[in-house]
């Protein structure tokens, strides 16, 4: 019986470790200017399976994000971001997304057209 349990004990063990090893936290540049893009970027985050926890900061634009690498990656929500308006580093909003946005969220600049 003692067998048993410590069988069960090593294995519950393994597995939270094992759980604990697919939570990652990265910070990424997402392009937003105001409180409606934070709104937006984070919202949007918080969408996708697996991301636990998303702050994007309108004087950085960092967003800082802890998700489950076993459901999401930070491929995939990064293309998630720009399908919504937000450029990031690994992909741009399409214009479509980017026209879309209010007028207090446009943050490309003459030069960036």
């Amino acid at each position: 019986m003692r067998k048993i349990f410590f069988s069960l004990l090593t294995i519950t063990f393994a597995l939270s470790v094992q759980a604990q090893k697919s939570i990652e936290k990265s910070v990424i540049e997402v392009d937003g200017v105001c409180g409606m893009c934070k709104a937006r970027i984070e919202k949007t985050s918080f969408k996708i399976k697996g991301v636990k926890s998303a702050s994007w900061s309108t004087d950085t634009h960092q967003l800082t994000l802890i998700y489950d690498t076993s459901k999401a990656s930070l491929d995939s929500i990064q293309k998630q971001i720009a399908r919504v308006g937000h450029n990031t580093p690994l992909f741009k909003a399409p214009d479509e997304a980017y026209e879309a946005l209010p007028m207090c969220c446009k943050y490309k600049t003459v030069e960036d057209h």
